[in-house]
């Protein structure tokens, strides 16, 4: 019995893998993406002074353990997190890059810190202690509990 080619069926059941194989693909280039973002992060921190590296970790640790959302990647050459849109939340600026006395942790526009008409974006952070971790610890639930409002 001769055939004239593939059936109706045999063509969406090619159709349909050849869509789960891109899709595949697809999952798997943001994967690679994601695991190279943090790769860097970690670069970055290797990068720093000791008692540099301790403030970034100490940072690090926190957004992951509060706001598990945000992606670790580099901005600038600094260690930082981003929403699931792409855009940065929080960063970490060592004071060694630019000769400053202290290293910052800086917030962007994306992150929910909006108090009033006036409220601080950057943070002197010289120390990891229970203090500044507790700071850093609200300050992030803060930043990222649904997104910066808009006037």
């Amino acid at each position: 019995m001769a055939t004239d080619g593939f059936s109706a069926t045999e063509k969406a059941a090619m159709k349909q893998r050849a869509a789960e194989l891109r899709a595949e693909a697809k999952q798997q280039k943001a994967a690679d993406k994601a695991a190279a973002d943090l790769q860097n992060v970690l670069d970055a921190h290797a990068a720093m002074t000791p008692s540099e590296r301790a403030l970034a970790e100490n940072l690090h640790a926190i957004v992951l353990e509060q706001a598990p959302d945000l992606l670790p990647k580099t901005w600038y050459g600094f260690p930082s997190y981003a929403g699931p849109d792409g855009r940065i939340v929080v960063f970490f600026q060592p004071g060694g890059k630019f000769g400053t006395r202290y290293s910052t942790v800086g917030f962007q526009d994306a992150a929910a810190l909006d108090e009033g008409s006036l409220w601080a974006t950057s943070f002197a952070y010289t120390a990891v202690d229970d203090g500044s971790t507790a700071q850093l610890v609200e300050l992030i639930a803060r930043a990222t509990r649904g997104g910066a409002a808009t006037d």
